[in-house]
């Protein structure tokens, strides 16, 4: 059997066998999709599971035979608002019996479990950046929208394609004037210390370097005398990781979450997409277990993840984060790491494309 066929094997007519040996540490260290990959290990749950609805059970194992795991994660989606856990087998035993593919279901499910659409709230949410863009979002009151759709389509050309019109229109109104003050990215030099030092011992809000020729200086020193005295420069060290923040004045005190987000620039967690700056910055061992607000120690993570996060390393359910070469990392609860992105300083620098094992 070709490596195709066997794929498409696993997948469709051996999926439940696939599912009774599926592991979601190597799932995830092998690259596959967070989102597919917690579907896949929800499935493994369902059919192979702890239940108390054990005969329910042992007739989805049943009828799910043949079954591709396409189908079995349409079935869990659709069924997934359903609350009580008996109604759900039955919903989906119902699905399980529907001939005729993955389109029969998803039309039988349409049926049987009618999509309740959750209230709209007003919210706007922005996307990360991808070639220099970055997605709006908003969801917002229809007469305010109409009135900015309006807005939008003045001194339009009709013979022109209309979408990017209207975007230039609306940022015009949005910008024109001065009227809303433009972000003012700080603009900071990645380094790399020299091969020729180490780090010594912390002083303070400083580091003392020790040179091989025999005498120490101060991180900031050798940052001025490198550079000058105009430059804000972060420091990194190949093992350690983010060393200090300099400047030519008393250091500011956002210095450690700077440090933390070059590091990382986007939420530590596999799969998520929260940028640094909008992140809480996390203690990597806890402040309850003596873990201290050191550069070493902090880690960007969005509001859900910093809350999930198994801050004791010996009861791990839902992984944690450690820091390995000074990059913030993800440990999977069987201790697989996995970064987040490869675009954080150390990456950059070092070149440290994947954490170790």
């Amino acid at each position: 059997m070709n490596p195709f066929d066997a794929l498409i094997e696993a997948m469709s007519v051996a999926a439940l066998e696939t599912l009774d040996h599926f592991d979601l540490d190597v799932a995830l260290a092998a690259g596959v999709e967070p989102g597919r990959a917690r579907a896949w290990a929800r499935l493994r749950e369902v059919y192979f599971g702890v239940t108390k609805f054990t005969r329910k059970q042992r007739d989805a194992v049943r009828l799910a035979r043949g079954r591709s795991l396409d189908e079995l994660a349409l079935i869990e989606r659709r069924i997934k608002p359903v609350t009580d856990a008996g109604q759900r087998w039955g919903l989906r035993l119902a699905l399980l019996g529907v001939a005729g593919g993955y389109a029969a279901i998803e039309k039988a499910a349409r049926e049987l479990v009618p999509a309740e659409e959750a209230p709209a709230v007003n919210q706007a949410k922005f996307g990360p950046s991808r070639r220099g863009k970055r997605t709006l979002h908003l969801t917002y009151d229809e007469r305010e929208m109409a009135d900015m759709e309006h807005a939008g389509r003045q001194g339009i050309d009709p013979s022109k394609p209309a979408a990017q019109q209207l975007a230039d229109n609306l940022v015009e109104r949005f910008f024109g004037d001065g009227g809303i003050p433009a972000a003012a990215p700080r603009p900071m030099v990645l380094v790399p210390l020299p091969a020729f030092t180490r780090i010594l011992a912390g002083e303070g809000d400083d580091v003392v370097l020790a040179m091989t020729d025999g005498t120490t200086m101060t991180g900031a020193k050798f940052l001025a005398l490198e550079f000058g005295e105009e430059l804000e420069v972060a420091a990194f060290h190949p093992a350690a990781g983010a060393v200090n923040l300099y400047r030519t004045q008393r250091l500011a005190n956002g210095k450690q979450r700077d440090l933390a987000r070059l590091s990382m620039p986007v939420c530590a967690f596999p799969g998520c997409r929260h940028g640094a700056e909008a992140c809480e910055i996390h203690h990597v061992t806890a402040w309850k277990h003596g873990g201290e607000t050191n550069v070493d120690n902090l880690a960007p993570l969005c509001r859900y993840h910093n809350r999930v996060n198994d801050d004791d390393p010996w009861r791990s359910v839902r992984g944690r984060i450690a820091m390995i070469r000074g990059a913030p990392t993800w440990i999977s609860p069987g201790g697989v790491p996995v970064k987040n992105s490869d675009r954080g300083a150390m990456d950059q620098l070092f070149g440290y494309e994947k954490a170790p094992r």
